[in-house]
């Protein structure tokens, strides 16, 4: 059962929407990897807002995740890619549909 959760908020800058889109493809390998993660989704809002959510079972596995390869990433590019830093919400999930 996953109790905790990611959603962080991308605010593409003008010309980057297709690298951003780029970059949230390329990290869904990434984050196959990460045990600890249950679910992980890259999310286009608009026309230049983009979202990741993710769900963890635990706060340790949320913790791997914000310290993890593609949060590295995220940080590392984002001058080059967002219009303003990335908006990170910590959720508690209340009730989840899995597969």
């Amino acid at each position: 059962m996953v109790k905790f959760a990611l959603f962080v908020i991308l605010e593409a800058k003008p010309g980057q929407e297709a690298a951003v889109e780029a970059f949230l493809r390329d990290s869904r390998p990434i984050v196959q990897n990460e045990p600890g993660t249950v679910a992980w989704f890259g999310l286009r809002m608009g026309p230049s807002t983009f979202g990741i959510f993710d769900a963890f079972p635990d706060e340790a596995g949320r913790q791997a995740h914000l310290s993890g390869r593609v949060a590295a990433a995220l940080t590392e590019r984002a001058p080059e890619l967002f219009a303003s830093a990335p908006r990170i919400e910590k959720l508690d999930v209340l009730a989840a549909k899995l597969p």
